[in-house]
């Protein structure tokens, strides 16, 4: 009965801090980045020409010493 008049004329509110906010994620991006998927990025392809060519260079065969 103590309350009566308060409820007739303000309402009890539960007040959150700016601190416990839940709805605001704490990294937006993030979150976008994870709901599409997103990977690494790829090498241009300046890149993956320079990568074949290192491979080439380091797996080209050297003759024997002993032939």
């Amino acid at each position: 009965m103590a309350n009566k008049a308060l409820a007739t004329r303000q309402k009890m509110r539960i007040r959150i801090e700016p601190s416990q906010s839940f709805s605001k994620p704490r990294n937006p991006f993030a979150a976008l980045a994870k709901a599409r998927a997103a990977g690494p990025h790829e090498r241009s392809k300046s890149a993956e020409r320079q990568a074949a060519r290192q491979a080439i260079a380091k797996a080209r065969l050297k003759p024997d010493p002993e032939d």
